[in-house]
Formats: structure tokens, sequence, C-alpha cells
């Protein structure tokens, strides 16, 4: 679904399995589409995109996922799955600002260019430039193998190489202590060990200095409460206690009389008993009252040392503690990193000898399909008007190199567009044009058969004719035969070998210009590559035209 995109005022397609042709008139708007589409997968959009009075663009697709593995994963991965679709949707403001959304999700750009490109791949004309980096090499390489089991052994044993030298690294990081700076760490962790640094015990020392510090004040404190509480007959003294009991004892005999004098002499017997313990306790205390001046002294330098080492770290007190067993770890672990570096090292080589044993069975696996795949591509290059014409596809081994996740392999693209010329770089040695046959040719050579994305080719025929162009229709529809291919095309024998034709028309309004599109019948295609033929619609080029679509039927 299209709406307000370029020249678009709306525009709904319903596109078919198989291949399809879209044709039309030079400028009638057929790259549209494909910008559409482009725009769908992820390309940068800008204020131009937006039709012409309107305030925003919107486009939409949705793309069937059944068949599609990978995007499904990709969907369930990221919580955006809804049941065997997925719907592609984008708008654009004016502003040049756009929004994605995935199944109805709003998503960034980086995640709808990576679902769209399980979803479709489209070809323009420069599409060898593709075929010229590496990842793209190895893409076409492995992406066309049935070597899956070999490249799984490599990733793994490349992931396990990876995480030992990164332990190792980090080791070398965290542990690499200087004999000076061992030395350093041992006197200050010397400087820790002579203290009881628990928490209890530093909270101890805390309060024993407190009680020290009060001495004399409080150890009459505790004898002045001793003396209020308990009676002394030597000095005439009847205590707190004393005449609490004697007040109990006096209205002790009235309790039945009144609830409120029962009341009272429980609470006067609770009280005695009250005051009876709190003598004992108090003269517990009072005995634990130590007025000695040296042991006053010596817990005064403790606390004061502690805080001394408190500040010198930068830390409260009851942490010092923490400190300690941290510096002490540092220093273990100085002291036993050597042998367990020398684990890790022999971990490490033994990692990078199956690294390297799984690097080798995958290169002869991609060795021998490369040779298969460079014959097919060549004799594919024969068809479509290069014969003669020769591709390599050559994998050389370095087992020198660091280890990758594509394992030691090197990978180079080399051909030759005509007899007698040795192989050369791909973009050295062929025209625009070959390049464009070429890269179809790989493009089918590769095909496993089961394609689950949309190919879309834009003018990938552009410089060509005669039996050449018969023989890209006929690979298109090969490309296509279990899958979904569209094409932008002039050549009309091209467009007669697809399952389906789509006529792009313009009209010029007086004060716009609409684009709009028609899935053409038999007669209404007849006629449509009649004008493809020979710019007008006669009875010769009619006639041509049933022909070419009478054979092109019959493509398989």
């Amino acid at each position: 679904h299209i709406h307000n995109f370029a020249i678009v005022p709306t525009l709904d397609l319903d596109l078919q399995p198989g291949f399809t042709a879209i044709t039309g008139e030079t400028g009638a708007g057929k790259s549209i589409l494909v910008d559409a589409l482009g725009l769908l997968i992820g390309d940068r959009a800008d204020a131009a995109s937006v039709r012409s009075g309107a305030e925003r663009a919107e486009l939409s697709a949705e793309f069937s996922v059944e068949n599609n593995k990978e995007a499904r994963e990709w969907l369930e991965e990221f919580d955006l799955s809804s049941d065997a679709c997925c719907l592609l949707r984008r708008t654009i403001n004016i502003n040049g600002r756009s929004r994605a959304y995935i199944n109805g999700s709003p998503v960034t750009l980086a995640q709808m260019q990576s679902v769209g490109q399980l979803l479709v791949e489209i070809h323009g004309q420069n599409e060898h430039l593709k075929l010229t980096r590496t990842a793209e090499q190895f893409r076409l390489l492995d992406g066309s193998g049935d070597y899956s089991s070999e490249i799984t052994l490599l990733e793994s044993a490349f992931t396990d190489w990876q995480r030992i030298a990164f332990e190792l690294e980090s080791l070398e990081k965290d542990v690499s202590v200087s004999a000076s700076d061992l030395e350093f760490l041992n006197y200050q962790l010397a400087e820790f060990q002579q203290y009881d640094l628990s928490v209890d015990a530093i909270a101890a020392l805390q309060t024993e200095h407190d009680r020290l510090a009060a001495g004399g004040s409080l150890l009459e404190a505790l004898t002045r409460g001793i003396e209020l509480l308990e009676p002394d007959s030597s000095v005439g003294l009847a205590g707190i206690n004393s005449n609490l009991n004697t007040t109990l004892d006096h209205l002790q005999e009235f309790t039945g009389l009144d609830a409120d004098i029962k009341n009272a002499c429980d609470m006067l017997h609770e009280a005695s008993i009250n005051c009876i313990e709190a003598i004992t306790a108090l003269r517990t205390a009072r005995d634990r009252v130590d007025l000695n001046p040296d042991r006053f002294e010596k817990v005064s330098k403790t606390l004061s040392q502690l805080h001394d080492l408190a500040r010198k770290h930068q830390v409260r007190m009851e942490e010092l503690e923490v400190v300690m067993q941290t510096l002490a770890a540092r220093i273990d672990n100085a002291s036993s990193s050597k042998q367990y570096r020398n684990r890790l090292e022999e971990e490490l080589q033994d990692s990078l000898d199956n690294y390297r044993t799984a690097a080798k069975k995958l290169h002869v696996k991609r060795k021998q399909h490369a040779a298969d795949l460079s014959k097919r591509v060549t004799t594919l290059m024969g068809e479509l008007g290069m014969a003669g014409g020769t591709f390599e596809l050559v994998v050389s081994l370095d087992p020198h190199a660091g280890p990758t996740r594509r394992g030691d392999d090197d990978v180079q693209i080399r051909i030759s567009a005509n007899p007698g010329l040795p192989p050369g770089p791909l973009n050295k040695i062929a025209s625009g044009g070959e390049l464009s046959r070429i890269s179809l040719a790989i493009k089918v050579a590769a095909s496993r058969g089961d394609e689950s994305i949309t190919q879309i080719f834009d003018e990938v025929d552009a410089g060509i004719g005669g039996e050449t162009a018969n023989a890209v229709g006929k690979l298109m529809k090969r490309l296509s035969a279990d899958g979904q291919a569209l094409c932008v095309t002039h050549l009309a024998q091209v467009a007669v070998c697809a399952t389906h034709q789509l006529q792009v028309r313009k009209a010029n309004l007086k004060e716009s210009t609409l684009v709009d599109t028609r899935l053409l019948d038999e007669t209404s295609r007849a006629d449509e590559v009649a004008r493809m033929l020979s710019g007008k619609i006669s009875k010769q080029s009619r006639a041509h035209a049933l022909e070419l679509l009478k054979n092109g039927a019959m493509v398989s």
C-alpha cells in the first residue's frame, strides 16, 4: 500500500508468487515501486519522498514468512511475531522525519533494516558492486553451500578460543602487579592485620572508650542510684524500694473493698520487683566500671589509629574489614596468577588447535563448493551471451591468520567476460551490462531452489537484447519458480517470460501527476508487449507479441 509517496496519491498492489514483470513507458514511475520497497526495508528517507501538498507519506507491505525460518526467528526474538505474516509500515513526515513499525509495533530503523534483509533483496544496475565486498562473497559462497555443520563447528571453536583469549587478557590487566607494587600491597595489608576490624569488634571498642571516658561520673551516678533505691539502716535511709513495700503493706488489707486499690497494689508489687532487679543491674554495672587510666589511653590510641587508617583509605571505619579483604584477594591473585596464566595459555593453545582443525575442514568444503559454483556460473554466462567467458570463485587458506568467525579462508571473485582473456578482478574486467548479467548468473547458480525472500530486479537487463534478453527472462523465471521475483524491465523478451505482468501508467492532470498500475490479462498483455516491441501497437507488433508470449509461457 502506497499513500502520498512521490507522485502516487494512493496505490494498492497484490503481488502474486512467481515471476512478475513490471513494465510501462519510460518515466511512468516503475522505479517508484522499488523505491517504496527500499524505504520499507530501511533505506534512508527525506522530505522529497512526500507527495507535493501532502503532510506525510505512508507505505506498508505484508510478507508471508511461513517458509522463511530466519525471519520468523528474528520476529520471535524481538517479540514481534504475528502468525505467519510480517507487516512492515513506515510513515514519512514533510519535515523528513520517519517512523517505522513491524506488525503494528514501533521499531528502530536498524531493526527494520535487519528484518528487511531477511525478506527482500533488491538488485539494481550496480548490484555487482556488492560482490566486491568480502562479507558478500562469503555470504554468496556459504549461503549456497551444503556444509552448515562445518560452519557451526567452526563458529563454536572460534567462540571457545575468543572466550579464553579474553579471559587471559583480563587476567593480565587485573592481576598484573610488579614486585615493588606487591611489596607495597603486603605492607598495607600488615597495617590492617594488626587490628580486629570486624564490625562488632569496632563497635565494642567504641563502647568501651565511651564507658572509660565517663569514668568517675558514671561510678557516682550508679552509686547514687543504688542508694536511692536500696534502704540503708546505717544512715537511716528508707530507700524507694522500702517505701514501696511499706505502702503496699498499708493498703493490702483493703484490696477487696475497691478495684482501684487492688490495681494500685498490683502496680506497687510489680514496681518493687523491678526495683530489686534494677538494684542488681546497677551493682553489676558498678562492678564493671574501670577507672584504669592506662586502659583508657590504650583504647583511645587504638581508636585514633583506626580513624587514621579509615581516612587514609577514604572509607568509614566500619568498612575497613572489606578493604583488608580486597587487598588480601588481590595479593593472593597476584601470587597465584602465574599458575592460572599457565593453565589458560595451555587451554588457549588447545582451543586454537581445535579452531584450526575446524577451519581446515570448512576450507575443504568451501573449495569443493566454490569449484562447482564457478562451473555453474560459467555455464550460465554462456547462455547470457558471454560464451567463452569464465567465472572463478577462488578460496585460499591462510593457516597463520588470526582466528575469525569466518575461518582462515580468503575469498576472491575473478572473471573473464571474453574468451582468451585471463580472469581478473570483478570490477575491472567487464562492462556494466556484462556485470549485471554476471550478477544474475551468480544469483541463479547460487539459488538453492527454495528461495524464501522476494527478489527485486530494477532494470538489470539494461543494455542487452536479442537472444541474451531471452536468456535473462528464462533465468529470472527459473529463479522465481518456488518463490517470488519482480523485475522492472523495458525488454519484451524478458516480460513475456513472466508469470504475471504489471503495467505502470502515468497520467498528467492539470494540477498534478498521478501513477496507477494494473495487472494485465491476456489481451492487454499482448498490447503492452506489442508497445514494448515497436513503440506502438500494430497488427504486426501484436502478432509478434502473441508469438513471444506463447514461447514465454513454455519456459520452465
